[in-house]
């Protein structure tokens, strides 16, 4: 056994659990009246966010909800979420932060899966939980034991006023009389281990059963400090909420912007006018957000538009790959856009396209493919390779071989909650398997070519659905498109595209904008590459922006085999 040359131990004094939570006591005491979260009419400063989660973690604790309990919260970017990321882990339990865009029967089997003692929901949202909690109660019967209801009140426009009341009616406390309850100088303690779970995230829900992702404290305080650093984060960042804090707990950034001192601004609804507005008027510098976002702002007609803009504003993206095409139309707005990527189960971006300085010099268009790439390292991750699926052996940076994305370190989720069978095959050879296909290039910076079950296989070769994406984002009607395989008598599959127009046509003139985005892909791609369908209309998507291709594989199976190939 190998010995240090010492054989100091650990004590209280030199030794303390890793928590993100630390940080909003730091702010509260460096910056009291800075402000700190911004929503409408409400203005909070530091100090009072400090004091208001110290007060939820009362709350909670007065109700016996500590070490072992999870408190689920359904609601969108506004205060009382952003302060369930401290008041509710301050407390010793875990935060559940639901997607608000799925189906009562979902939140059902996550509320049951979660074990949730607490629901603190958006006057919004109150009904789909109640319909929730009743799909629950039918299916237990005797075993239900309902979640005490905890109903946040927002006066914005967009909500109906007699949706509280009929929350407020149904027994449900309000959250601001809840708040009322707790003590503003209670006493919270950070977790007596770093490996204590402070998050449960549920995957995005394409199956029947999501996996409940695990977080502990240690994980998220490196994720949202390597947040800072990797974009050169300092202190005064105002930070707009588009990206959902439900979603990878809003990839740490809730933990981030306490640790930076900035400023929270909330954005109920995320719209290009709503972004643009928020930039011109509440001085925002940062904000995070699927392509899909970027897409509307590259998109948005000039009486939503307000440029140029004031200053240079931050953006980072993750999720589906960006399209290059789209990466170049927000430089020529005046947006830095940096390209990350990640998954729930890494704390959200956990790489980063890190720009290099000699990129400065080369053709926008040529930047923009640069930056269109995954990437490196967070600072905070230890280990990141792409493998070949069979041996697990590197594959080499060529930028040609594929290979599966694989990540080791500290920001890997603990596990999936009470699921050893997806928990033996995610962890497989001391590695967490993303599903991700990519090649790593010469550089050593990694590119996606697509999901493992996104691949096409046309006549034996593969096709990256990315890829072809990317060309036609490039056609001049197109604003959104999805390829996924279509069943194909001679190739076996064959790519489908399905597409968004930037204005809608005519049924009668679909053909004709067919065969030209058909021609157009034949002299930008390689033939076999080139979809034999095309199908128009809007692309489902998910609550955080990422298109549902399960329900597009679905639909261009429905469709039937291509019967005819000219290729």
């Amino acid at each position: 056994m190998e010995r240090d040359i010492d054989d100091l131990p650990k004590n209280e004094a030199n030794y303390t659990a890793l928590t993100p939570l630390w940080f909003l006591k730091r702010a509260a005491l460096v910056h009291p009246h800075r402000r700190s979260v911004v929503h409408g009419s409400l203005h909070y400063t530091w100090l009072q966010t400090y004091r208001r989660c110290r007060r939820l973690a009362s709350a909670l604790s007065n109700l016996s909800v500590g070490f072992g309990s999870t408190v689920a919260v359904i609601a969108p970017n506004i205060p009382a979420m952003y302060e369930a990321h401290f008041g509710v882990p301050m407390s010793g339990a875990v935060l559940n932060a639901v997607n608000i865009r799925l189906n009562a029967q979902t939140i059902g089997f996550l509320l049951q899966h979660s074990s949730s003692a607490v629901i603190i929901v958006d006057q919004e949202y109150f009904k789909l939980i109640e319909q929730a909690l009743k799909i629950l109660q039918d299916k237990t019967q005797a075993n239900f034991r309902s979640p005490r209801l905890i109903v946040v009140k927002d006066e914005s426009l967009e909500c109906n006023p007699n949706n509280l009341q009929y929350a407020l009616a149904k027994g449900a406390v309000e959250y601001e009389e809840f708040l009322e309850s707790g003590n503003p100088e209670f006493v919270w303690k950070p977790p007596q281990d770093e490996w204590q779970s402070i998050a449960l995230g549920y995957t995005s829900g394409t199956t029947s059963s999501p996996k409940g992702v695990v977080l502990h404290h240690r994980g998220a305080y490196l994720a949202s400090t390597s947040n800072a650093v990797v974009w050169g984060l300092g202190e005064g960042v105002v930070y707009l909420w588009t990206l959902p804090m439900f979603h990878c707990n809003g990839w740490s950034f809730t933990w981030t912007l306490a640790a930076i001192c900035g400023t929270n601004i909330c954005l109920r609804q995320v719209t290009a006018k709503g972004v643009y507005s928020a930039i011109a008027n509440l001085g925002v510098t940062h904000f995070c957000a699927a392509p899909v976002v970027l897409n509307s702002l590259v998109n948005a007609p000039p009486t939503d538009a307000i440029l140029p803009l004031p200053r240079l504003v931050h953006v980072m993206t993750a999720g589906a790959a960006p399209p290059p095409a789209v990466l170049f139309k927000m430089s020529q707005n005046g947006f830095r856009v940096a390209h990350t990527y990640g998954l729930s189960e890494t704390y959200g971006p956990s790489t980063i396209c890190a720009w290099k300085p000699e990129w400065d010099h080369l053709p926008h268009e040529a930047q923009a493919k640069l930056n269109a790439r995954q990437g490196v390292p967070y600072t905070a991750l230890e280990c990141l390779d792409v493998v070949d699926t069979q041996t697990m052996k590197p594959v080499p940076s060529n930028g040609i071989t594929v290979g599966e994305i694989v990540f080791r370190g500290n920001v890997v989720m603990k596990g999936y909650l009470k699921n050893p069978k997806a928990n033996s095959e995610a962890f497989a050879h001391g590695w967490f398997h993303s599903g991700d296909l990519a090649v790593k290039h010469p550089d050593g910076y990694i590119e996606i070519k697509d999901r493992s079950k996104d691949i096409i296989i046309s006549g034996g070769e593969n096709i990256s659905s990315v890829e072809v994406e990317n060309t036609l984002y490039q056609h001049p009607l197109i604003v959104e498109a999805s390829v996924v395989a279509r069943p194909d008598d001679r190739w076996g599959e064959s790519p489908c595209a399905f597409v968004t127009l930037k204005t809608p046509v005519d049924k009668s003139d679909e053909s004709k904008i067919a065969a030209d985005i058909m021609k157009f892909c034949r002299e930008n791609m390689p033939s076999y590459w080139v979809p034999k369908s095309v199908v128009f209309g809007l692309l489902p998507k998910t609550a955080t922006g990422k298109v549902q291709k399960h329900l597009l594989r679905a639909k261009a199976k429905e469709m039937g085999h291509v019967k005819t190939s000219k290729l």
